[in-house]
């Protein structure tokens, strides 16, 4: 049986930049092992698998694979998997919802002048805060010092709004630049309430790179040791929702536009809405651009057609 996929660069608006995302279309009778040697295969960060609605007023079950293992939730995959089932509509819906591991994942339709241009999330838990380390654990990971850890506003934290990231911020962007994943503290400080991966951003954003209010980076453990994710929605989303938490306004919209993959030659663009009420977050939401970049056909062996 020949299956369907679309590629879409993430988090941009335009070709090769962003985060990369294969969406196989038609992922009904694959097996969970099928799926990850098909996202195996790929080597994105994410591959999804488009499925029929397990509940009437869904719109699709979409299953998320890294090239490791399946992840209950994540932003890019999201944002990319509903602008191409939008694009591939006769009639291109306003929203769709989606049935994950991590729950329920309405996806908004973004247009400019009657064009899809990209999708918006809505994280489908509420924000955890979760397990604190120090400073210098954090540093370690990054191959950098305490010193280039700021803990004014928080301490190295685990946070989540459906899949968990260590938070760190850092304090200078020359600092963020400089970062490199170090296996061993990595391997000193993970598996951590579930995670595995490294989120940590800078307010220093030099003039060139304005009107970003944040630029970031992630690192995780990929195909062969530790690799670095050019667009992560799942942890903006997060670190939105901690900065928003951590605000003394209790009420209000926080808006962030947030920068990554600068560094690796893949920028990207995240933008960020948290809904704040009576001091406790109401809403999450990561958006973005994305653009088609390929389509095709693939046969799982052993499947005829």
């Amino acid at each position: 049986m020949q299956r369907r996929y679309v590629t879409v660069d993430v988090f941009t608006d335009r070709a090769f930049g962003g985060n990369p995302l294969a969406v196989v279309l038609d992922a009904g009778g694959l097996s969970t092992a099928q799926m990850q040697a098909i996202a195996t295969e790929f080597n994105y960060s994410e591959t999804t698998f488009v499925l029929p609605p397990q509940h009437a007023g869904n719109d699709a079950q979409v299953r998320i694979f890294t090239v490791r293992s399946e992840i209950p939730f994540a932003g890019h995959p999201n944002v990319g998997t509903a602008f191409v089932l939008a694009t591939e509509a006769a009639k291109p819906p306003p929203r769709l919802k989606f049935e994950e591991k991590a729950g329920l994942v309405p996806v908004e339709i973004l247009l400019e002048q009657g064009r899809i241009v990209g999708a918006e999330l809505t994280a489908p838990q509420p924000l955890k805060r979760l397990t604190q380390v120090s400073a210098e654990q954090a540093a370690a990971c990054l191959s950098l010092s305490a010193a280039d850890v700021k803990t004014d506003r928080h301490a190295p934290q685990m946070a989540s709004v459906g899949l968990p990231f260590l938070m760190v911020e850092i304090s200078s962007r020359e600092a963020l630049r400089r970062a490199k994943p170090d296996a061993a503290a990595f391997a000193r400080t993970f598996p951590l309430d579930g995670s595995d991966a490294v989120y940590f951003y800078t307010r220093d954003v030099p003039a060139g790179e304005k009107p970003l209010d944040l630029q970031a980076r992630m690192f995780h453990p990929g195909a062969s040791g530790l690799s670095e994710d050019p667009a992560t929605g799942s942890a903006t989303a997060a670190a939105a929702a901690l900065l928003a938490d951590l605000d003394d306004a209790r009420d209000g919209e926080f808006k962030l536009r947030i920068g990554q993959g600068v560094d690796m030659g893949r920028p990207s663009l995240l933008l960020t809405r948290v809904k704040k009420q009576a001091g406790a977050i109401a809403s999450v939401h990561v958006g973005g651009g994305c653009v088609k970049m390929m389509e095709g056909t693939l046969q799982v062996a052993g499947e005829g057609g």
